[in-house]
């Protein structure tokens, strides 16, 4: 028994995962009947139901100080619809329009509120886990997120999410079952084990935010765990943060993974072209990593090589309003390898200058 589970943890989200799924829908079903019992009790007219359009662009050139190469690329063209039908029925349908090149849809979900502070939904969407990969991208502090949040714990799926914002406690947990099958292979993908993820946010009044998050997934079938804490204190001009991921597969199907993101950022504000300028450094690192990918032979196959990586940056940004922004990112990145052979070409030194705009 002690080889099929790794710990604790994931003992307890394995044996209850099917409650999750189960519960979710019921309470989804029991919200349709609630909407219906008390429609003529609802004050519809003060109500918004015209769909809201937001979008986030982000155009780049790189220049790799080494091999003396540059290119410019639409790095996100993203597009976004979202609203409710009733009072407590949501939606949200967001597409990229060109990520690295390609199209992808990324978020298609229905959802119901029930009650005050839960939050149901289900179809595609970001799996709740960890602090930079669940950033939205027009809250990105540099031009390229961190390794927790590009190659180890990046995840959108299909499946059912619930969330709880406690009333009195500065509290959000949220949990969700998914297929495992990632956002294309969906018609004819069937699993006798759906995924999970969970994850806890605590709100402190000094400023400080803890959160923790654990994950399980099964890329050919092998059952492989994540486990995030990280903790980000924002007061007056200053942010910092830091996060650590470990991922575990099981059986030792390949060494375990450590992840580490930390970053700190000063906002001087202006008052003439631009609203503020910001001043950022970063340093992240991960160990040699596999994304799930086979062999010929069937063994787990290094994607990431074991990385370092020195950031530093300047933002320059421009705000018409909290819903209406644009940022100017230059940003230098220094990587450190072992082996400077297994170096993707995308991820050498180089400096970053991009335009991101959102609406």
């Amino acid at each position: 028994m002690a080889g099929r589970h790794p710990c604790v943890i994931p003992r307890l989200f394995y044996t209850f995962k099917m409650k999750t799924l189960l519960t979710a829908l019921f309470f989804m079903s029991c919200s349709a009947f609630a909407l219906a019992d008390n429609a003529d009790s609802v004050k519809t007219k003060k109500f918004d139901y015209l769909p809201k359009v937001s979008g986030t662009i982000r155009g780049k050139m790189e220049y790799q100080t080494n091999e003396k190469e540059s290119r410019f690329e639409v790095r996100t063209a993203r597009v976004a619809l979202d609203g409710f039908v009733t009072p407590i029925v949501n939606y949200k349908a967001e597409i990229d329009l060109s990520d690295e090149g390609q199209i992808k849809m990324l978020d298609a979900y229905a959802g119901v509120l029930p009650t005050k502070g839960v939050a149901l939904r289900i179809g595609q969407m970001r799996v709740p886990f960890s602090i930079d990969a669940h950033r939205s991208l027009h809250k990105q502090y540099f031009a390229n997120r961190s390794f927790i949040a590009k190659q180890v714990g990046n995840v959108r799926d299909v499946g059912v999410y619930g969330s709880y914002t406690f009333d009195k406690v500065p509290l959000v947990i949220e949990a969700g079952a998914f297929n495992g099958s990632g956002l294309t292979n969906q018609k004819n993908y069937w699993t006798k084990e759906f995924n999970f993820s969970a994850k806890a946010q605590y709100f402190l009044p000094c400023g400080l935010t803890l959160e923790a998050s654990v994950q399980k997934i099964s890329p050919n079938g092998i059952h492989t765990y994540l486990y995030d804490g990280g903790v980000t204190f924002h007061r007056d001009r200053w942010t910092l943060e830091a996060e650590y991921l470990r991922k575990h597969y099981q059986n030792k199907a390949f060494n375990n993974v450590n992840a580490w993101d930390a970053f700190v950022c000063y906002d001087l504000p202006l008052k003439k072209a631009f609203s503020k300028v910001s001043f950022l450094a970063r340093y992240d690192m991960m160990n040699n990593h596999s994304d799930g990918t086979l062999t010929d032979d069937g063994k787990l196959k290094l994607t990431d090589a074991r990385r370092q990586r020195i950031t530093g940056g300047v933002t320059l940004s421009m705000a018409m309003s909290k819903k209406v922004l644009a940022d100017i990112r230059l940003n230098y990145e220094k990587y450190f390898y072992d082996d400077l052979t297994l170096a993707k070409p995308s991820e050498r030194d180089k400096a970053v200058v991009e335009l991101a705009v959102h609406f």
